[in-house]
């Protein structure tokens, strides 16, 4: 067994946060097999009702069961977010490694550019780009690995600057290992537990930068579920019918702190020093 499974299963709050996370996963993907009606039915003879046995979380404005568009939005906005996180980091992480193994002239450009995209404020970018190609999803999606990518790239170029110069490295590079070899089979496992951690920490970030896109109504696009889009559909009923805000804020925070407070026990349990 992996030293770092054994930390894992010893670190109680890890184990809580794990397995709230994967019932949430599951819920939301198998979405289908768990709600109890069909998110884009309109039921019209049970508008803006609340709480009840056939409806458990009420009804919105069109008379949609609220509980079934929380977990078919769910699908849409946690898989849209694992989508943007892993991409930014792959994308980030080769030009992160690439950058500090080039050195010279072509690191000092690649900075460079680095430096300039992070001049921008993210929020103004990210609506800059969604103007240009229009509202959706999908560009949401292509806007926020844009800005997202940056981050990783120096990130990983930081780390792989200090392990370039080890003694383990050097003695590769005599052995015949050429720097594709290098990357993959050296750098990429010393900096993979602390991109790990960088990028369970996003994941709540660009929840809340997906929501908050999809509340000024650049994101989804009706009738699909999405839970910042919902909180925008429900925000001329937030003084009569409460549970239109109420539920889907709820379901928002619920996942940002899962996956901030999952990024710190990742952390304690990949830390060389952690004792426990």
């Amino acid at each position: 067994m992996s030293i770092y499974l054994k930390r894992a299963l010893k670190n109680k709050q890890f184990m809580i946060l794990f397995v709230l996370g994967t019932l949430m996963i599951i819920g939301v993907i198998f979405a289908n097999k768990f709600a109890p009606h069909d998110p884009y039915k309109q039921y019209y003879d049970h508008i803006l009702e609340n709480s009840s046995a056939m409806f458990p979380l009420g009804t919105d404005q069109l008379g949609r069961c609220v509980l079934s568009r929380l977990m078919y939005g769910g699908k849409t906005s946690l898989l849209t977010v694992f989508a943007i996180v892993i991409v930014s980091a792959v994308i980030g992480s080769f030009i992160g490694i690439a950058s500090a193994m080039s050195g010279g002239v072509v690191d000092s450009i690649i900075m460079r550019f680095l430096d300039t995209l992070m001049a921008f404020p993210g929020m103004v970018l990210i609506i800059a780009l969604v103007s240009v190609f229009g509202v959706g999803v999908f560009n949401i999606f292509i806007a926020l690995i844009v800005t997202s990518w940056v981050s990783y790239a120096r990130f990983t170029r930081s780390v792989s600057m200090s392990i370039i110069g080890s003694d383990f490295i050097h003695e590769a590079r005599l052995g015949g290992a050429n720097n594709f070899k290098i990357m993959y089979a050296y750098i990429l496992p010393n900096i993979l537990p602390q991109m790990l951690v960088l990028m369970t920490q996003d994941l709540g970030d660009k929840l809340l930068t997906l929501a908050s896109l999809s509340l000024l109504g650049l994101g989804a696009q009706p009738p699909q579920p999405e839970w910042g889009f919902m909180l925008s559909e429900g925000k001329p009923f937030m003084q009569t019918c409460y549970w239109l805000l109420i539920y889907p804020g709820l379901i928002i925070l619920i996942n940002v702190v899962i996956f901030n407070l999952l990024g710190d026990s990742l952390r304690d349990i990949l830390d060389p020093k952690y004792e426990n």
